[in-house]
């Protein structure tokens, strides 16, 4: 029987988009023709814990590595080549390529016959840079199939690679879960819960970091405000920016109409994209385009949502917008553009209507994690 060998970092209880996006596929696959290959999440008891916990529940076989970060090195090769042969895989699915599809040559060595391994945004980075462009090269070479998350990143990594290897490049971006993700997510209950019942809402759900653009939509929130009022800003999520963004909330006078949540369990995320009128997040690329925008996700979960958005022309968002359909793209770090946009979102609930049923109709005709899981099962 045809079996997997998922190799990767990112896998759960270790939070991120890149760890949901693959567990949400492997457990779409057969879990019995599925062996998983990861590191550990963190040391200490805690870890240790959430980890055997986590792993007892999935379906599938999880075998962890002691180590909080596999990287192609011998002692690593040796393991993944062992449980390949041990479960009898043949496909191997390395679940961030770089750097762990520098493995691929030994695990076609060990018995694999086919081996994929996905790009997220970082490889977009490494494609800029003359040693990792190298170690691009090499992993499309020992791999049958990179896949891209989207145009921007595609057109970035395919400048590293051989044109052979580049033309085997296939689409497989993230999903969205379509019956978790709805416009009857709970949004009401956050809104009373928050009191911001009566109030227009422009929700960001993100993990704060300067690329993501909270700082932008602080400093659009004047612009906002002469023209709505009561409106206000609902910053979802946790991150290392957070105080820098308190702070600015205060300097720019609008700490009154922005509500910060901090960190919310994945399980009540629904219901704070629901809690909005208008989602926005202007991320901007940084750091001369290595600290870039993969695709955005959280622009297709608030369209599943109902939502209409805005989004920052960073990377690949734009292809997870239909810009005047779903909503609007607009420069990343410009706060009059995002003031501008979402104004008349605000002012006209029709508007808002036919641009967030749109998106949900969007979602479910090419964004729904069962088309995707199929693509997967078809390149392994």
């Amino acid at each position: 029987m045809h079996k997997t060998l998922i190799v990767t970092n990112d896998f759960p209880p270790r939070p991120g988009g890149i760890q949901a996006f693959l567990h949400n596929m492997a457990l779409r696959l057969d879990p019995d023709r599925v062996v998983v290959y990861a590191s550990t999440w963190k040391r200490g008891r805690e870890g240790a814990e959430a980890t055997a916990k986590f792993d007892a529940e999935q379906p599938f076989q999880v075998v962890r590595d002691r180590t909080t970060m596999l990287l192609p090195t011998p002692a690593v090769t040796a393991r993944a080549a062992a449980l390949l042969r041990e479960h009898g895989c043949t496909s191997v699915w390395f679940g961030a390529a770089a750097p762990l599809g520098l493995m691929a040559p030994a695990l076609r060595r060990a018995g694999a016959t086919r081996l994929v391994a996905t790009t997220h945004g970082h490889e977009a980075g490494w494609a800029q840079l003359p040693g990792a462009r190298r170690l691009l090269r090499r992993i499309g070479e020992g791999t049958d199939t990179l896949t891209y998350l989207g145009e921007y990143t595609r057109s970035r990594i395919a400048t590293a690679l051989t044109p052979e290897a580049a033309a085997r490049m296939v689409q497989l971006p993230p999903g969205v879960d379509e019956k978790t993700f709805h416009p009857g997510s709970g949004g009401d209950e956050v809104r009373g819960r928050l009191g911001l019942a009566d109030r227009p809402v422009v929700v960001c759900v993100s993990r704060l970091v300067p690329r993501k653009g909270q700082d932008t939509l602080i400093r659009a929130m004047p612009a906002v405000l002469a023209a709505v009022p009561d409106a206000v800003l609902l910053v979802v999520g946790g991150g290392p920016y957070e105080k820098d963004l308190h702070r600015l909330a205060r300097e720019t006078g609008v700490a009154g109409a922005v509500r910060f949540t901090g960190a919310v369990p994945w399980g009540e995320l629904p219901a704070h994209y629901g809690a909005g009128d208008v989602f926005a997040m202007p991320c901007r690329t940084r750091r001369g385009g290595l600290d870039v925008e993969g695709l955005g996700i959280v622009y297709l979960e608030a369209s599943a949502t109902g939502l209409p958005v805005v989004a920052g022309d960073s990377g690949g968002a734009p292809d997870a917008v239909l810009d005047g359909v779903t909503g609007w793209v607009v420069r990343g770090g410009s706060p009059q553009e995002a003031a501008d946009r979402i104004v008349p979102l605000l002012q006209d609930p029709d508007l808002r209507r036919r641009m967030g049923e749109r998106g949900r109709q969007w979602v479910e005709e090419k964004w729904r994690w069962d088309l995707l899981a199929e693509r997967l099962e078809k390149l392994l």
